[in-house]
């Protein structure tokens, strides 16, 4: 094996290149990448001091490290370049969050709150220029002034910059020596183990990772709030918005699961006063229906028994109320997180990052969206994320969705009548089951919710310790060759999985909301099994981006992206297709036309949904099946007055949420009162710093200062998030 280091005296490494060549191999590359490795770290390493290099060597293969580090010009240089945020006043964390300070108004112990160590300071920021920088806090400690995070994004861009080959041919940068295989990897270290040492020792003197593992990723924390400042500090805004929304959505979860499973509760409990169940359950051979299918026999009414008394549990007035109050819920918690979350105001300064193919961030099995973008060119990386997760969205929407959309409004919709059954090349349209479709429907959700649910967490928990094993297995040869020497950080953080992102981990929060949202009308259950996923979800990712996971390059983000976007138009799906899924798949309708037309206590209702085959039907003309036709096979008046209370009820339905929605949307802020203070301070801090006439801009903002010091106590949105 043989091992390369360049680093710069009395420096942390701030990224590491990895390349692998066979022995037998080694001459013709040499010259190659000495080259290209002067072109891709010559920025670097020119202004760098002296480099430290060691080496040794096996038979079989040889693995190079090439430690990176920015010296402080380069630094200063691409921190203004890229706008990164400097400090210019720290300001105090909140004593409490929303939940802690309702439990302690109601005297109830808070078994959710968690001291956590060494939690980050917050500051007052804005964006970094070299020509101020002694108007920013601790600009002379020149060592420790960038964050660690800072400077892995600053080494990420000036390797993602630099023209390795001919410019026109796009090579450019080390994310394309990646794809192609020339680097088999390129990450920022880890700051040391997350395992906790054998013996006793403080809290205070953990580092960050075993600070993120220990009161964060295990599964003993599972109730405990998540430590977000800890979480921004170590892996960047990015991935910590992902988690403060995962978290908020998961205590979203909690009041739907608890009224979906009083409406399921409810419904097991009033089973036995569902009137039409009882006529169908003690009809006998009354009722003798008609065949489902062309080789199907006749059957009794009688024998649907037990799946006429489950059916209840998924369609009776309670699911009704329920599929309203998830209407509601959907864009409250959404009107809320956009509350929280630093969409409206800039609090973290975006430069907007030229486009740049970095194919090895996104799945695989995406590869037709890449196909699709290849034709766009989208200038920015934001741009071409979104549209990239748009179409990857649509896709998967299709997939996942169309299965449940065709049981809840298209099966069984074109049958025909006896005698005259609609059919499709030749063959006989499907029908519902004896027991209706909605009763499939409960069936697939509860496939989905249960069984997809499961095997995804065992998937996500199994398959990055089978890569990291074959990752292990593929370096055992070399670690055999260092003759049992303690490898060095770098050598262990190669052993782990490459990041893979977080588009997966969206895409499958983001399809569950659909699920819960959707068709809630005919699963009441939905909400509590997603929340009891959400909570192995939580820490089964905290534990790959803290144990199983090559660090991550930090990013800085806004707001979650296009998902938001996403998520509010299947809030507003969910709306329209709850309101079709009750008005033509439940029973709740034509019940209630029966109770206010015919007869209150619904005695007689199954006979008023049947109807009696065409006296030309092959197999019997005593026949029955559900429809509201005559003997002819047309429609009755009543079919027509359903019909119409069908449609009224939808647009009622419709315009009444709607309404709401949008009162609510009008009641609750997008920006609150004590985060628009707060960014006015921010800024006027910074207008102060940057400001070249000092003087003149202390006169005329003596007055904002006076009104915005009042407020400096108030909660930042950092720790607004925090609640979460």
């Amino acid at each position: 094996m043989l091992y390369i280091s360049y680093s710069v005296y009395g420096c942390v490494s701030d990224y590491v290149l990895v390349w692998e060549i066979k022995s037998r191999r080694k001459r013709r590359y040499a010259a190659m990448l000495s080259v290209l490795l002067w072109d891709v770290t010559g920025e670097l390493c020119l202004l760098s001091c002296p480099c430290l290099q060691e080496e040794t060597s096996s038979a079989k293969k040889t693995i190079h490290y090439l430690k990176l580090s920015a010296p402080w010009d380069v630094l200063v240089y691409y921190a203004e370049e890229l706008c990164l945020r400097a400090p210019l006043q720290a300001q105090p964390h909140p004593d409490f969050n929303t939940s802690a300070r309702v439990l302690q108004k109601l005297w109830v112990p808070n078994v959710m709150a968690d001291f956590v160590p060494n939690r980050p300071v917050d500051y007052y920021t804005c964006a970094f220029r070299k020509s101020k920088m002694e108007k920013f806090l601790g600009s002379e400690d020149h060592q420790n002034y960038f964050s660690i995070t800072q400077r892995h994004r600053i080494v990420y861009e000036i390797l993602a910059r630099t023209v390795y080959g001919k410019r026109k041919h796009a090579e450019v940068g080390a994310a394309r020596l990646l794809n192609e295989g020339a680097f088999k990897a390129a990450f920022p270290l880890h700051e040391g183990p997350f395992e906790l040492p054998d013996y006793e020792i403080s809290p205070d003197q953990l580092n960050k990772r075993q600070i993120l593992y220990h009161y964060w990723a295990r599964w003993s924390k599972w109730y405990k709030y998540q430590p977000l400042d800890h979480i921004r500090e170590y892996f960047g805004e990015k991935i910590a918005l992902y988690f403060a929304w995962l978290g908020f959505y998961t205590a979203w979860l909690l009041p739907a699961a608890i009224v979906g499973t009083f409406v399921f509760v409810s419904g097991i409990m009033t089973m036995g006063s569902n009137t039409p169940a009882k006529e169908i359950c003690e009809s006998g051979g009354h009722y003798l229906m008609c065949p489902l299918c062309e080789t199907c026999k006749p059957w009794n009414m009688s024998d649907i028994c037990p799946m006429a008394q489950v059916g209840y549990l998924f369609d009776h007035p309670g699911t009704v109320f329920f599929s309203v109050f998830m209407s509601f819920w959907a864009v409250t918690f959404l009107e809320y997180w956009k509350q929280l979350s630093p969409e409206s105001l800039d609090l973290i300064s975006q430069n907007i990052q030229i486009y740049q193919t970095f194919q090895k961030t996104w799945p695989h099995s995406h590869s037709y969206s890449f196909r699709l973008l290849f034709t766009e060119m989208h200038r920015t990386q934001t741009q071409y994320e979104d549209a990239f997760t748009f179409k990857v969205f649509i896709f998967q929407f299709v997939n996942f969705y169309s299965s449940p959309f065709y049981v809840a409004f298209f099966k069984g919709r074109f049958v025909g009548y006896p005698g005259h059954y609609g059919t499709l090349f030749g063959m006989r349209n499907e029908d519902c089951g004896p027991g209706g479709c909605l009763i499939e429907l409960a069936e697939q959700l509860f496939i989905i919710m249960i069984g997809k649910q499961l095997i995804n967490n065992v998937q996500e928990f199994v398959i990055p310790k089978v890569k990291a094993w074959r990752q292990k297995k593929a370096l055992a040869s070399v670690k055999k060759a260092q003759g049992g020497l303690e490898p060095q950080r770098w050598e262990q953080d190669y052993e782990l999985v490459a990041c893979e992102g977080l588009f997966d981990e969206y895409l499958e929060i983001v399809l569950q909301f659909g699920f819960i949202t959707i068709f809630v009308a005919a699963f009441p259950l939905a909400p509590l099994f997603a929340l009891l996923n959400n909570w192995a979800e939580v820490r089964l990712d905290a534990h790959k981006f803290v144990c199983e996971y090559r660090r991550p390059v930090a990013e800085r983000a806004q707001n979650i992206g296009v998902w938001f976007i996403i998520l509010e138009a299947l809030s507003h799906v969910s709306v329209i297709v709850n309101a079709f899924l009750i008005a033509f798949t439940s029973d709740f309708l034509p019940r209630l036309l029966y109770r206010y037309k015919f007869n209150s206590d619904l005695h007689g209702y199954v006979n008023f949904t049947l109807a009696y085959a065409p006296p030309s039907y092959n197999y019997s003309s005593h026949g029955m099946y559900k429809a509201f036709r005559d003997e002819n096979g047309s429609y009755t008046l009543v079919y027509w007055e359903l019909l119409a209370v069908r449609l009224g009820f939808i647009i009622a339905f419709e315009h009444v949420v709607f309404s709401v929605l949008r009162v609510i949307d009008w009641m609750v802020p997008d920006v609150p009162e004590s985060l628009e203070l707060k960014v006015k301070r921010e800024r006027y801090l910074a207008k102060q710093a940057l400001a070249d006439n000092q003087e003149a801009l202390l006169v005329s903002g003596s007055w904002r200062a006076a009104q915005v010091s009042a407020h400096s106590g108030v909660h930042t949105l950092h720790s607004r998030l925090y609640e979460a």
